[in-house]
């Protein structure tokens, strides 16, 4: 199998590029395995001071990949994959930066809230599509609760609307919303390069430790609300509909 994900370093900063673009880079568990070991080889290099998350193609990731979990027969396993992979960035001992230039959907909301620093393009559009499929944003809300207003997490948890890259940093979902990403991206860069290793790690360790808390203690909840969902009739026939790419049965005619 061809690669997915691409690694390099370049000046103390390490970036992993989401290379899947003909499946939307969904988090197949291919994907999501080299996706994660790169991540512990940035975690592992003396040299990297932290990790830039960007990807190629028009979308930045479109959350679970429907069609191998169908295959697989379960949501078991891509549920696990997806409290493993929101774990390894929260608790990686670098800032890890997503760079965000096209569309971000459902549990790619997910990776977003996980990274330490997000910047994104006015090509950026993100939705919370689970409640659309009969689903809820029940894992990922542990990386998104935290970062977004309450007023902004209702709204765009329970109407699946699609919101742009301005609203997202309002809502606290991004850093900063860039006319020029790269630009951005560059002087964070420059700043994390100055910084020593022991002061991120410990930093970072400061920054996160509601995430980590909220992974810690609700994981199996959420896990189990997520894999309970996934298995229900109801979101058989929302994800069958959006493969089909018809209006899902209870929406009104």
């Amino acid at each position: 199998m061809s690669e997915l994900v691409h690694f390099a370093v370049d000046r103390a900063i390490a970036t992993v590029t989401l290379d899947s673009p003909a499946n939307r880079n969904a988090l197949s568990a291919q994907l999501v395995s080299e996706l994660t070991e790169h991540l512990a080889a940035a975690g592992a290099d003396d040299e990297v001071r932290a990790v830039v998350l960007t990807h190629t193609g028009t979308v930045f990731c479109a959350g679970a990949d429907l069609k191998q979990q169908a295959r697989q027969g379960g949501p078991e396993l891509g549920t696990r994959r997806m409290l493993g992979l929101l774990r390894a960035i929260v608790e990686l001992p670098k800032p890890v930066v997503a760079r965000i230039d096209g569309a971000v959907r459902a549990g790619g909301l997910g990776v977003v809230g996980a990274c330490d620093l997000a910047v994104a393009s006015s090509r950026a559009s993100f939705a919370f599509t689970e409640v659309r499929l009969g689903l809820a944003p029940a894992i990922i809300s542990l990386t998104t609760l935290g970062r977004m207003t309450e007023r902004a997490a209702s709204r765009y948890y329970l109407t699946g609307e699609t919101f742009d890259a301005t609203t997202a940093a309002s809502a606290g979902l991004l850093t900063t919303a860039a006319d020029d990403v790269d630009a951005e991206l560059a002087a964070l860069a420059d700043a994390l390069r100055s910084c020593s290793p022991q002061g991120l790690a410990e930093t970072k360790a400061l920054t996160t430790r509601n995430a980590r808390a909220a992974l810690a203690e609700r994981a199996d909840e959420v896990q189990k609300l997520s894999a309970r969902l996934f298995g229900s009739e109801e979101a058989r026939e929302g994800m069958l509909a959006f493969l089909q790419k018809r209006p899902p049965r209870w929406t009104p005619q």
